[in-house]
């Protein structure tokens, strides 16, 4: 695999995402429960025992949700967390302040800069299908940071019948065709992939845990 460093920047991109998430992030745990589907069932699903020592890099971390989840089913994990929107790591720092000892934040894009080590996970939680047009170089990316045996893990948003839906979600910054999931089977060894209706099929999520 080539080890040349995803350098790619979308400075429009990120300051649009850094922007909707000033106003998103005051509302972001209230209101993301009831659609964003998958997150307790991606963590849980990990193939570690809960005694296990491990690493987790989250890239898009929010409000430190998954972070947290991470940080009690397995106590001697150490993880960080990487997001561009410092209104979302504000709340971050707050909601992990508990275990401020084994998680470390950063706001900065995914791809940028080189990692200090290599994570035995790299978590992806509704952030690929906001991050357009360079998510599939950070699935790359994620395949070269990844610890030998490492897994990629991700949940997302996967397709929709309804095009008026689909057009909504892009309205908030969302691409949801079905793009994602066929590119991480492309680079990864399935360990899990699953594939539900929400919401009485009105869309589909995903979850996907593969091998480096």
């Amino acid at each position: 695999m080539n080890k040349t460093r995803i350098t790619t920047s979308i400075p429009e991109q990120n300051r649009t995402i850094d922007t909707y998430y000033q106003f998103q992030s005051q509302i972001y745990d209230l209101t993301r429960w009831s659609f964003l589907f998958g997150r307790n069932q991606l963590v849980d699903a990990l193939p570690f025992q809960p005694s296990a020592t491990f690493s987790v890099l989250e890239v898009g971390c929010g409000t430190g949700y998954n972070l947290k989840r991470l940080a009690r089913r397995f106590p001697n994990a150490q993880l960080a967390g990487m997001d561009l929107s410092p209104e979302m790591l504000a709340i971050a720092r707050k909601n992990t302040a508990p275990y401020q000892n084994r998680i470390s934040l950063q706001q900065s894009p995914y791809g940028a800069t080189p990692i200090q080590s290599q994570p035995d996970v790299i978590l992806f939680s509704y952030a690929l299908t906001m991050i357009n047009p360079q998510w599939e170089q950070l699935i790359q990316q994620a395949g070269q940071d990844l610890a030998p045996g490492g897994y990629i893990a991700v949940t997302d948003f996967h397709n929709s019948r309804f095009s008026w839906f689909r057009e909504h979600m892009s309205n908030h910054h969302v691409r949801m065709d079905g793009h994602i999931l066929p590119v991480l089977q492309d680079h990864f060894q399935p360990d899990l992939q699953i594939t539900q209706p929400a919401y009485l099929g009105v869309w589909d999520y995903f979850l996907f845990i593969g091998k480096k």
